[in-house]
């Protein structure tokens, strides 16, 4: 009795919280748009942005352990993906524009909440809509913007970094931006429930995250790779390498027995 009367409470603070995110959307942000100068209605919606983030964070009970430093404005932070709650995990540290696919569009109120956050997003398999995201992402990062991407291009169980799309980079390559990996691991009963995958519906998943008692996530911000002279290809191998490594560390502390892993080294 008590769980559904916990659920049926957080489910009525999403509701809120998304009803919250419509007036942000579609109000706070035209509004700050024609009354303040650029910089400031930028800096303001950065800060209602990772506010909201924060409050979604607290609903879904969201317990993180965070190593690292944050970066400096105009990153381009590169992370592992498992599930829509990395979003949150890392977006409430930093105000940041994302990059994601353009499936999230017709996710209900989401869709809409991104579009409007300043989301870039990506149609798969359309060459000149890939050209135009790339420009994109350098005129934000041009304006000391941050960018946080998943560059695995999808979801998966957290166990295993896939190869990383190399194209993701050339933005930050071209800007000399800093570019820092972020390694994701969701811990406890999370690890299995909250990786987001293959035929996953978000209302039904957003649910079962709700249904937990807490979501525990340990989120890794790794040192800045150094970029200059470098190759889309080599920056965005040795980025897969540093979030591989860093995994493989927490898994090694989560389970002392487990032979054969090797430290990453950052503490």
């Amino acid at each position: 009795m008590k769980s559904k009367l916990r659920l049926l409470n957080k489910l009525t603070l999403i509701i809120l919280l998304f009803s919250y995110g419509l007036v942000i959307a579609g109000v706070f942000f035209p509004a700050l748009n024609l009354l303040c100068r650029a910089n400031s209605a930028k800096s303001k919606r950065g800060a209602l942005k990772t506010h909201w983030l924060q409050k979604f964070s607290a609903i879904v009970n969201l317990s993180i352990t965070r190593e690292g430093e944050l970066p400096e404005q105009g990153a381009f932070l590169v992370s592992n993906h498992i599930s829509w709650l990395d979003i949150i995990v890392i977006g409430q540290y930093l105000p940041a524009y994302f990059v994601a696919k353009s499936d999230i569009l017709s996710w209900p109120v989401i869709g809409y909440l991104s579009r409007q956050g300043g989301t870039i997003f990506i149609r798969r398999g359309d060459k000149k809509q890939i050209k135009a995201t790339t420009e994109k992402m350098v005129w934000v990062l041009k304006q000391n913007s941050n960018i946080i991407a998943f560059p695995e291009g999808t979801t998966t169980k957290g166990d295993e970094v896939l190869g990383f799309h190399a194209s993701l980079f050339q933005p930050a390559l071209l800007t000399r931006s800093a570019i820092q990996p972020v390694a994701l691991q969701y811990q406890g009963i999370a690890k299995e429930h909250a990786p987001f995958i293959g035929d996953d519906d978000f209302i039904p998943h957003l649910i079962k995250m709700l249904s937990l008692d807490k979501i525990e996530v340990r989120v890794s911000f790794l040192p800045v790779i150094k970029s200059s002279g470098r190759d889309r290809l080599s920056v965005g191998m040795e980025a897969r390498e540093l979030i591989s490594q860093e995994i493989s560390r927490g898994n090694a502390v989560n389970n002392p027995d487990h032979q054969g892993v090797k430290s990453s080294g950052m503490h």
